[in-house]
């Protein structure tokens, strides 16, 4: 099990430094993007990352309530685009 454990943490700490990096990556083109398609696509991607992330962070520090983080962050993802392309189809928000 311990072997298990050692290649997790590797794995966390390697991902880590990634993740930190593609998230710059997102952030300037969230707030340089060309589009506003552009901008919805970058906070897409930052989010899924951050799913992906809190999964290896739940593997990492063996807390499986993390989980529940995951699916709120994967829904406010989801509501977000409904939102964005239903104001961009009618312009409008709401109902």
């Amino acid at each position: 099990m311990s072997f298990l454990k050692s290649i997790v943490a590797t794995t966390v700490e390697i991902v880590t430094v990634i993740y930190l990096i593609t998230a710059i990556i997102y952030l300037f083109r969230i707030v340089r993007g060309p589009t506003i398609f552009d901008r919805i696509l970058a906070v897409d991607a930052l989010n899924y990352n951050l799913t992906v992330f809190m999964a290896l962070l739940a593997l990492y520090l063996e807390i499986p309530m993390i989980a529940l983080g995951m699916i709120v962050v994967s829904l406010w993802l989801y509501a977000l685009d409904i939102y964005v392309s239903k104001y961009i189809e009618f312009k409008e928000i709401g109902e």
